[in-house]
């Protein structure tokens, strides 16, 4: 297993700084991690040293609430792209989701999807710690609705992240329609593992060095430089 090609370092944090944001992206070129997600404010920086390396800029939208006017979630969308963002991890309206309001929440979703116009993969975080068994599955298959690429367990800044179970749930609901990000909480290699084994297609982290040695340690492929 390539664990590398598996990981988004992540440093979502408000106190980033454009040093930290370019160690990172030093660190990912090093580890040929799968992408870099940081706040839109660092789009250029990151999309620029990552230019043609493989390596995916991902910035976050209407993040970490979702709770912006969806016109505002479209035109962050929109300005990262044309930064250089080639994935966007944008966050349900879960608000409007956990009131009921099931056709506002796709139709945010849906107008970030047709923002991008197949410039970008999109991974919808739907917050599971805050959601139903119930409401997870129904979360999910509007994901599908809306055409996004992805669906994600958790922005890492509410209540909890990611967890075994709720990456199963969320694979099987999918049943290779969506794939899916596990984020939140996932700090060593057994973690990740764990949720590439339970149906993971990425892996969130903001320790993805550490996995990374902890695999190259234990004869998992994690650096190809």
């Amino acid at each position: 297993m390539e664990i590398n090609k598996f990981i988004d370092s992540t440093m979502l944090k408000p106190e980033a700084t454009p040093n930290a944001v370019t160690h990172l992206c030093k660190e990912a070129l090093e580890h040929v991690f799968a992408a870099v997600c940081v706040n839109s404010y660092h789009t250029r920086l990151v999309s620029g040293l990552l230019a043609g390396s493989g390596v995916k800029t991902c910035i976050v939208v209407g993040f970490p609430l979702g709770a912006s006017l969806t016109a505002v979630k479209v035109f962050e969308a929109q300005r990262a792209l044309d930064e250089g963002a080639q994935e966007l991890d944008v966050v349900m309206n879960i608000g409007a989701f956990k009131s009921g309001e099931h056709f506002a929440a796709l139709d945010d979703i849906k107008a970030v999807v047709e923002a991008c116009s197949g410039r970008a993969l999109v991974k919808v975080i739907i917050e599971c710690s805050l959601l139903t068994d119930a409401e997870k599955v129904h979360a999910c298959k509007l994901v599908m609705t809306a055409g996004a690429d992805f669906v994600k367990t958790s922005t890492g800044f509410s209540t909890g992240g990611a967890t075994i179970e709720d990456v199963m749930l969320l694979a099987k609901t999918a049943k290779g329609r969506l794939k899916v990000k596990a984020s939140g909480g996932i700090r060593d290699l057994d973690a990740a593992v764990a949720m590439i084994d339970a149906g993971a297609e990425r892996i969130g982290t903001s320790n993805g060095v550490g996995i990374a040695i902890q695999a190259h340690q234990g004869g998992l492929s994690a650096a190809t430089e």
